[in-house]
């Protein structure tokens, strides 16, 4: 036995080798990839970076690097770098801090929202109501993924649930995960990247399409999500496309996301934009008259109702609608134009723009495809190869087959004709 340890576990590498045929690639690449292996005296010494990596590593992987040590004659010690090594793994010296980690990002303490702070519509109590009870804890869902149009109150409501949340919160946006996790990697700290994210009650992500594209990144998301939705914990996510729609994302990423549940947020109506604006300050007339002809966009509103404000400070004058429309000239809507109403029945049809113009060939994205076709077909006065150009290049073969698709689902699906009506309508 001694003979075979000398002659084939001189290279550790041969040892990774083993250990990566026995486990998935993820878990390879976020565990097992980082230990520090060391052969002394026929012993497998594996060095993790913290007690959170000690506890995972033996209880997830520790029977498959015990098994792969035995093959080549070694005994095997797991151990938390900076303490003594052991022959024994049953118990080793809690050294959390051999690693610090920080986000980028500090929490900002004033910014404290609350649930009454989102304007609550018929079309939006299922996901505010989702939304109360996983930070009540009284979940049996996660991960709870929000997903709608920008501006239409998604990040307010992850805000929302973090501030009445109770427990260790972490909530980040897209950006900045990819950010930190790029970070801990160039600062070897990726390890107690992974505790920080881990050691909470809820974990909640902003913007997760800001993840597409990069794989390093959205398997550490992914084993995260997995790992905290294994343990308990409430995960909270948004985006701006329901997670089949969602682009640079593979089946395996959108069917994790969609595991919980998959709520969608309405964008703001003319009522909602209106009590926006009065909370603001504005008046309660010129509020009124100005949501009718703002987009429906709760960033928007939000610079609107800044920009009255700022000019009522400065001037010393109450605005009225004739001020406001000379001051909003940029903003306020005009005819809207093909690219216009194509953007629009994305945000509408929960898919992004970028999906439509692609060449994604899943059933909601197809049909949300055809569905804009037959819209701008009865909508305008645009031949069939100017629609298919607002809609990814497509051929006028293409947009005639997609309006006789929906022209025919129409007859027998109200739901959707009326849907189409609807669209129709806003779009003239």
């Amino acid at each position: 036995m001694q003979a075979l340890a000398t002659n084939q576990m001189v290279n550790v590498d041969v040892i990774k080798g083993a250990v990566a045929e026995k486990i998935d690639a993820a878990g390879f690449t976020s565990w097992i990839a980082p230990i520090a292996f060391e052969i002394e005296n026929s012993v497998l010494n594996c060095g993790v970076q913290n007690q959170f990596s000690f506890n995972y590593i033996n209880a997830a992987y520790g029977n498959v690097l015990r098994n792969v040590a035995e093959s080549f004659g070694l005994a095997l010690n797991v151990y938390v770098a900076g303490t003594k090594r052991s022959a024994s793994v049953a118990t080793v010296a809690n050294d959390n801090n051999t690693q610090s980690f920080a986000p980028s990002v500090a929490p900002e303490a004033n910014n404290v929202v609350a649930f009454d702070s989102f304007v609550a519509t018929d079309d939006n109590v299922f996901v505010l109501s989702a939304c109360k009870k996983i930070a009540a804890g009284a979940a049996s869902f996660s991960p709870l993924y929000i997903h709608g149009a920008a501006g239409c109150g998604k990040s307010l409501l992850a805000g929302c649930v973090k501030n009445a949340s109770t427990g260790r919160v972490i909530m980040m946006n897209g950006g900045q995960f990819v950010s930190d996790f790029t970070r801990s990697l160039h600062d070897r700290t990726v390890f107690a990247f992974k505790d920080y994210c881990r050691n909470c009650d809820t974990f909640i992500l902003d913007d997760v399409q800001s993840l597409a594209g990069k794989k390093a990144t959205m398997d550490e998301f992914l084993q995260l999500v997995m790992d905290l939705k294994a343990a308990g914990k409430n995960v909270v996510l948004t985006a701006n496309a329901a997670p089949n729609n969602l682009t640079g994302f593979d089946r395996r990423a959108q069917s994790l996301l969609a595991s919980g549940l998959v709520a969608d947020v309405a964008a703001p109506n003319a009522h909602v934009k209106s009590v926006l604006l009065r909370r603001a300050g504005v008046a309660a007339d010129v509020a009124n008259e100005l949501a009718a002809r703002i987009a429906n966009d709760g960033h928007l509103v939000a610079g609107v109702a800044t920009k009255i404000k700022t000019y009522s400070e400065l001037m010393g004058a109450n605005v009225d609608m004739d001020v406001a429309s000379r001051l909003l000239a940029d903003t306020l809507q005009r005819a809207k134009t093909p690219l216009a109403m194509v953007k629009n029945m994305c945000e509408k049809l929960g898919v992004s723009y970028e999906a439509v113009c692609g060449t994604g060939r899943s059933r909601n994205l197809v049909l949300a495809r055809q569905t804009m076709m037959a819209v701008l077909k009865g909508a305008t006065g645009l031949s069939l190869a100017e629609i298919g150009n607002y809609v990814g290049g497509r051929d006028h073969a293409t947009v005639l087959y997609a309006v006789r698709q929906i022209e025919k689902q129409k007859a027998n699906d109200l739901l959707l004709a009326a849907q189409i009506q609807q669209l129709i309508s806003e779009c003239r």
